[in-house]
């Protein structure tokens, strides 16, 4: 099986935007399991805290429970902020990519007939479109 140069591109475009997209999923999955795992754990230390509160009395337990209920907070907001974190670094991936994309599609308006049809679909390939 003899294959072209351009075959052999397009295949490998291919493959790695498909690799792309398999670790894209893979890191919403990994940040996803993190966030749980971190909110689990604050919750665990929360009522831990909570317990560990009971034996003092008057205002210095009231101080122990918003200590503990402060902790639990930080926590969990540090812990979606870093979720949100990389769900916008994807985004900005795409909207890159796809200004990228429109730029080459544009520079394929300068050619007419077969080269242009080439371009465009180099330029599909290369951005993903």
């Amino acid at each position: 099986m003899n294959l072209t140069m351009r075959e052999i591109l397009v295949a490998s475009t291919l493959y790695a935007f498909a690799m792309g997209a398999q670790a894209a999923d893979s890191n919403k999955a990994q940040r996803d399991s993190e966030y749980k795992t971190t909110v689990s754990q604050a919750d665990a230390d929360y009522k831990a805290a909570k317990e560990a509160c009971k034996a003092r009395q008057g205002n210095d337990k009231d101080v122990c429970m918003k200590e503990a209920k402060a902790s639990h907070v930080r926590t969990t907001a540090d812990a979606k902020a870093k979720r949100k974190a990389g769900a916008a670094m994807g985004d900005a991936r795409e909207d890159k990519n796809d200004a990228n994309y429109k730029v080459a599609k544009e520079k394929c308006d300068a050619m007419s007939g077969d080269p242009k049809d080439a371009c465009i679909r180099d330029a599909k390939m290369k951005y993903h479109q």
